[in-house]
């Protein structure tokens, strides 16, 4: 077995677990829950990124998923904020 093959396998358990995880974005009981889904879900593909850019020897499928990670962290926290407090920024009077 190589390495390849490894990662292949991985690849596709990590594409499962996108799959299911979908499943709490569509039938999450609260907006918390699909919100947090989401991000695992954009961790997961932060990953597979990773495996994709390994298998077909492009160092630039490094670089992106650093950038996806980073909006997709900010993006989670500008969601939570929102929930939060019913408003994204308050304008000064």
């Amino acid at each position: 077995m190589e390495i390849t093959d490894v990662f292949l396998a991985v690849g596709i358990l990590i594409t499962i677990s996108i799959l299911m995880t979908m499943y709490r974005v569509v039938k999450g009981p609260t907006t918390l829950d699909r919100v947090m889904a989401t991000s695992v879900i954009g961790t997961k593909v932060v990953v597979l990124l990773v495996v994709i850019g390994y298998l077909f020897e492009r160092p630039i499928f490094v670089d992106i998923p650093l950038t996806y990670a980073m909006l997709n962290f900010v993006g989670t926290l500008i969601v939570a904020k929102y929930i939060e407090r019913g408003e994204l920024w308050k304008p000064y009077t």
